[in-house]
């Protein structure tokens, strides 16, 4: 790649009497170059977000360290003489086989150790970036021998903002949702390749032996275009080996990549959202039931109305309808996708009793926070059911301001609950949430429960009318009683917070903080 190569024509690096249907396919090629790198930056601060969460972190590593890289490459081309669009094109056959693999080699480096998987990912970032970085200014060297420096740098850096442009609006409108990330890892990767080959063949009279270098072309496209073609096997069998057990349906949609498996020798049933695990069906009554009952049961009166903010597998909202009393669930979930899986996969489906099919309930896919600003509807009862924290998205739908919203369309005798995470896996998070919902609320229950799957869990009931009291729970339910209620109240001295907490806001989001390093603790 970086070898100086001396031209067996001794004209092959004279570009100034390059055509002009030449120079445009290599301004053309800037343009993609661009794109692709901006593409493999953005898969690989999704795949560390999946995998490790904490999108900020990720994605401000990644791009702090590719446009490192890329200064690096940019640096480092100056030294490079010679054939530069040989050059040129020996590169792109490098970045496209490692930017092409790069998303499943990171799959398959996840289980071993986080340290592992941290190698590779700043490997594949630092070696990605350097070599986009390579390609800009050995384009710019060739341009600016047809032209003045000035028109030169000008077009590249235009072709070059106008592809990074397109690449980073291309990525989670178009290439994530209907590709993936693996298969679209493959088909950037191709991408780069071809731009290789319109190179070969447009410019091989500036080749020093152009056969030689169709054959590298063609391998490496026939290569990559393969991977593309098997993408749906290759990403089946890294998902196999990131979740162990069946993966039985999956989806990747705008906004997160949803996965279910099952276990064949306990028939469980398990949903991860972004490789993270959201209920096991062996115990995620205890969960459910913790989280719907109390607060329908809680005096004073029968709530009518019922708001579920999350929980688009239908889960809460099988619970909900155990309460004869209510007559309205407005079930409010960003992605289609989720509340598809609950009305529509059968699993899934027997799992719920088929709740979203009720009468009862209407289904919003809406962001929560821009529902509960518009609605004008009152509700007796709000649950939330919303993810961790673990990034900046998550983080507003717990603050003050979302809570203060909440309060704006809650019954005046209304009560909310919310889940909150591990008071023992992260208790200042759990807590967090108390003392930001506190700001807004007169009375905060504090009740935790444990679900094998997960450990001990949380939740927090906040109401408008202090001094309530639980009422009569459903009849069958398996695991939630009056006393183990009252039990759950109680928290031990290691459930309890480290520190002083502040609430948490969209201006200083604190909790986001708490749960990165509450998770550093474990």
């Amino acid at each position: 790649m970086t070898e100086v190569l001396t031209p067996s024509n001794p004209g092959t690096d004279d570009y100034s009497d390059l055509p002009q249907r030449q120079a445009a396919i290599l301004l053309g090629s800037i343009l993609v170059v661009a794109l692709c790198g901006i593409v493999y930056e953005l898969i690989i601060g999704t795949v560390s977000s999946y995998l490790i969460g904490d999108s900020v972190h990720q994605f401000s590593l990644t791009i702090g360290f590719f446009m490192f890289a890329m200064g690096i490459g940019s640096y480092v081309s100056r030294f490079l003489h010679g054939n530069l669009i040989q050059i040129f094109i020996r590169v792109e056959l490098v970045l496209a086989v490692i930017g092409g693999l790069c998303s499943i080699s990171l799959f398959m480096l996840f289980p071993f150790a986080p340290w592992f998987y941290q190698t590779g990912m700043f490997l594949f970032i630092s070696t990605i970036g350097f070599l986009v970085g390579l390609e800009i200014p050995l384009l710019t060297r060739v341009l600016s021998q047809r032209s003045n420096m000035r028109e030169s740098l000008a077009d590249v850096l235009s072709l070059d903002y106008i592809g990074a442009l397109i690449g980073s609006v291309a990525f989670p409108l178009l290439l994530l949702p209907s590709l993936g990330l693996i298969t679209a890892s493959f088909a950037v990767g191709l991408t780069n390749a071809l731009v290789a080959l319109l190179n070969v063949f447009w410019l091989r009279d500036y080749l020093d032996r152009p056969r030689r270098m169709l054959a590298y072309v063609g391998l490496t496209i026939v290569v990559l275009f393969g991977l593309t073609l098997v993408a749906s096997r290759i990403t089946a069998y890294a998902q196999d080996h990131l979740y162990f057990d069946q993966v039985v349906w999956k989806a990747q949609s705008p906004y997160q990549s949803l996965v279910v498996t099952n276990t064949w020798r306990t028939d469980d049933v398990r949903l991860f959202i972004d490789g993270h695990l959201q209920f096991a069906e062996v115990d995620e009554y205890r969960y459910h039931e913790a989280l719907v009952h109390p607060v329908l049961s809680w005096t004073p009166g029968a709530p009518k109305s019922v708001l579920i903010l999350g929980g688009g597998d239908g889960l809460a909202v099988r619970e909900v309808l155990r309460h004869p009393s209510v007559q309205r669930i407005d079930l409010v979930d960003l992605d289609p996708e989720m509340t598809r899986l609950g009305a529509e996969f059968p699993p899934v489906r027997q799992l719920n009793g088929d709740s979203l099919a009720s009468d009862k309930v209407h289904v919003h896919n809406l962001d929560a926070f821009r529902y509960v600003r518009e609605t004008d509807r009152i509700y007796d009862r709000i649950i939330i059911d919303f993810p961790d924290p673990h990034n900046e998205a998550l983080s507003k739908l717990y603050s003050v301001e979302f809570y203060a919203l909440v309060h704006a369309i809650l019954a005046d005798d209304g009560t909310l609950v919310t889940q909150s995470s591990s008071p023992f896996a992260t208790r200042n998070t759990y807590w967090t949430v108390a003392r930001t919902l506190e700001e807004v609320f007169p009375e905060i229950v504090s009740y935790q429960t444990s679900v094998p799957s997960f450990g001990i869990w949380g939740f927090h009931m906040a109401s408008k009318v202090p001094d309530g009291t639980l009422g009569a729970l459903p009849d069958s339910l398996r695991a939630l009683t009056p006393d183990a209620f009252e039990a759950a109240r109680t928290f031990s001295s290691d459930l309890m917070p480290t520190k002083t907490l502040e609430v948490n806001s969209i201006f200083n989001p604190t909790i986001y903080r708490r749960y990165a390093e509450d998770r550093k603790r474990l």
